[in-house]
């Protein structure tokens, strides 16, 4: 009986320390913007959704198109229109329409940061390439997605 609360015990105190551990991280969510008519009445390519920290609307999102143009490295700012949805965004395209691009998206909400990469091309927006991480973007996976199949096949159509 002693071992069962014992073990009981423990589980709970493991418990309260992983809860806010897990409860507290940030997400950007990819959406299709054919999912819902207030971002197809924006004209948005993509929507994203911040999620997981206990007020996502609370939380800031930054976006920027990078692409290689003629082997020199190009940013653009994106602008990110808010939705009615707290914590929903569309995004239209606001990049050249010819060439292979990285879309980043960095998330902030106090201490937290997440970056999400996605490619995108005149073929639209190739949603299984999207890499999502709980740190500050990382150069080598805006290469990797310049320099994919994925991004090439985008940049033809």
């Amino acid at each position: 009986m002693r071992n069962s609360i014992r073990n009981l015990f423990a589980a709970a105190a493991i418990a309260a320390v992983a809860t806010p551990l897990i409860g507290g991280g940030l997400f950007v969510l990819l959406g299709n913007p054919e999912a819902s008519p207030e971002a197809l009445a924006k004209k948005a390519v993509l929507t994203l959704k911040l999620a997981g920290c206990h007020e996502p609307e609370k939380a800031t999102i930054v976006g920027t198109a990078i692409g290689d143009s003629g082997g020199r490295r190009t940013s653009i700012p994106l602008k990110i229109v808010p939705l009615s949805t707290p914590g929903m965004y569309a995004v239209t395209q606001q990049w050249p329409s010819e060439g292979r691009w990285a879309l980043q998206f960095v998330g902030r909400h106090d201490s937290r940061v997440t970056t999400t990469v996605v490619a995108a091309g005149p073929g639209g927006i190739d949603r299984q390439t999207a890499k999502s991480n709980m740190a500050e973007p990382s150069e080598a996976d805006i290469t990797a997605l310049l320099t994919s199949d994925s991004a090439g096949r985008l940049a033809k159509k």
